[in-house]
């Protein structure tokens, strides 16, 4: 004869995924806040001038500055300019501005350059930075004008300005 059974019931453990997990911290986070604040509320209750928290703000807009020249020779540092007036002007072929202002290699070297003679050594510069890659590159010009947006101009002025630092020019 069988004795009686029993029955054994065994709990199976819970096994919550990523998103349930995050729900039950987040309500247990929420319960802290709160209990936190009510504490600051009655901690402070007796302080007759006590302000109340204040509210957290947007931080002022950053008007945007120019970042110093990283190059010290004036040669690499009228480079870098022409660079950043490249950028913030645009570039064009065929001429040495446009009606919208924007400028040719040789334009925004010009403009950039503090004296004819800083433009003349930033032009053979550039040409040789150009003509390593671009052996048979005759003149910046006609290498700008087989360009077809600026991201080559603007790469080898920042790679004639590294050239002219290397240099002492």
């Amino acid at each position: 004869m069988a004795g009686p059974t029993t029955t054994v019931k065994v709990a199976v453990p819970v096994v919550l995924d990523l998103d349930a997990r995050l729900v039950e911290v987040g309500l247990v986070m929420d319960a802290r806040l709160a209990l936190a604040n009510l504490s600051f509320e009655v901690d402070t209750a007796h302080i007759p001038a006590a302000d109340p928290i204040p509210e957290v703000t947007a931080p002022l807009p950053l008007t945007p500055t120019a970042a110093p020249c990283p190059y010290p020779t004036p040669v690499a540092a009228t480079l870098h300019r022409a660079r950043l007036r490249l950028e913030a002007g645009g570039w064009c072929t065929d001429q040495l501005c446009d009606e919208q202002g924007a400028r040719y290699l040789i334009g925004v070297i010009q403009a950039a350059a503090p004296t004819r003679g800083q433009a003349d050594d930033a032009y053979v510069i550039l040409l040789e930075a150009i003509r390593r890659d671009f052996p048979t590159a005759d003149t910046v010009p006609s290498w700008n004008d087989n360009q077809r947006d600026p991201r080559l101009p603007a790469r080898y002025l920042d790679r004639a300005a590294e050239l002219a630092h290397n240099r002492g020019l």
